[in-house]
């Protein structure tokens, strides 16, 4: 496998790096958090105008023909400035939904409006009590002539408030746990009867809870095939998780630099803490499970647009996994190293953290993908 960026990707990285170094800084950043919005009108549209909307969309839709790599790209440098905006919810999500599943008419109304800004989207897939399973779903609909009828509730979904548009999974037939008789809907954010509650998660990022109540969809609005909507949406959450996984890295990427140069400012015994031996060990083991971390993530970016389901996700849970672990010593370490700086407000150290820590939650722990990991290599040797 070839580590190497191409020329024009070292050039996207950099460009990017400098505009949030520019125009995102870290009390930019609080203001758009404390506004509640959950993202900044300005910045989104400057990411339009920069291609990052429309990396990953085919170029008869206005897009660029980007890949896994490129949404690494821009997602670890998202992550080292602890971007806020919906880029995971609108294009890789959703968008990306939409792009491998979706019909040219959907293609054709969609993607160029999420490429340009105009459009921003979210996709409620997970319910209470399912434990990351996509494929519980207890959200109901019921076909009405040429319509359906939508009944149920959504949680934790991903910038679910800003959404102008959701990509909704409902059980159209099957048990409440089958993968078989899951189907894909887009339900407009105005629709009657759908009610979204906004609100804040731990890290400042906005998430919300979905209730559908006699939503009723045209059948056009179904993306893929009745029935058969749970192999594009595994598809586009292994997309997100390999996405997540970038962003980790930027995180920890900034933490163990944010934690090495307060090391080296604070004194104590008249010397600089970063010279104590000890306090070295713990960033030299920060250092080193950002290195891994950013080896994982490329594996998961390589592995995130195949068809090979089973080498998808094996690859995918691998990531999630050591990423997960290695953000906990991260994010743990850098606050320790901080001391009681660590977890105030004032701190971008803190800040770090908690995004961190949301990160390894998001569509499964490290525990969980433990599991996932395990049974493969089991089923590999029965």
């Amino acid at each position: 496998m070839n580590f190497e960026l191409t020329e024009e990707q070292n050039m996207l990285q950099d460009s990017l790096r400098r505009f949030l170094a520019n125009e995102y800084t870290f009390e930019k950043r609080r203001k758009i958090v404390e506004s509640g919005k959950g993202t900044d009108e300005t910045i989104w549209n400057a990411l339009a105008e920069m291609g990052l909307l429309a990396f990953t969309f085919p170029e008869e839709y206005d897009g660029l023909g980007g890949n896994g790599i490129d949404t690494m790209i821009v997602m670890e440098s998202f992550g080292r400035a602890l971007v806020t905006e919906p880029y995971l919810a609108t294009v890789v999500l959703a968008g990306g939904l939409v792009r491998d599943a979706g019909s040219d008419a959907q293609k054709q109304d969609i993607l160029p409006a999420i490429a340009s800004g105009q459009k921003l989207m979210a996709l409620a897939a997970y319910e209470q009590g399912a434990r990351y399973n996509p494929a519980n779903v207890q959200t109901t609909a019921k076909a009405d002539g040429d319509s359906y009828t939508l009944n149920g509730r959504k949680t934790a979904v991903i910038h679910g408030g800003q959404a102008h548009q959701l990509v909704v999974s409902a059980r159209t037939s099957g048990d409440t746990r089958s993968e078989d008789g899951i189907t894909l809907f887009l339900v407009d954010a105005d629709a009657s009867g759908l009610t979204i509650n906004d609100f804040a998660s731990h890290d400042g990022f906005r998430t919300a809870d979905v209730e559908l109540k006699d939503v009723k969809v045209s059948a056009d609005a179904i993306v893929g095939e009745l029935d058969k909507g749970f192999p594009a949406l595994e598809k586009a959450i292994d997309q997100g998780i390999a996405a997540l996984c970038a962003e980790a890295v930027g995180a920890m990427e900034a933490m163990t630099g944010a934690t090495l140069e307060y090391t080296q400012q604070r004194k104590q015994f008249g010397v600089s803490i970063s010279r104590f031996q000890v306090l070295q060990h713990a960033m030299a083991d920060m250092f080193i499970q950002t290195q891994q971390g950013r080896s994982m993530a490329i594996l998961a970016a390589a592995y995130a647009d195949s068809d090979d389901l089973d080498a998808r996700r094996e690859a995918i849970s691998q990531a999630k996994l050591l990423i997960g672990q290695g953000a906990r010593l991260v994010g743990q370490s850098g606050v320790q190293l901080h001391g009681g700086m660590g977890v105030t407000d004032e701190m971008f150290a803190a800040h770090l953290f908690k995004r961190l820590t949301l990160i390894n939650l998001l569509f499964g722990d490290a525990d969980h993908h433990l599991g996932k990991v395990s049974d493969a290599l089991l089923d590999k040797i029965a």
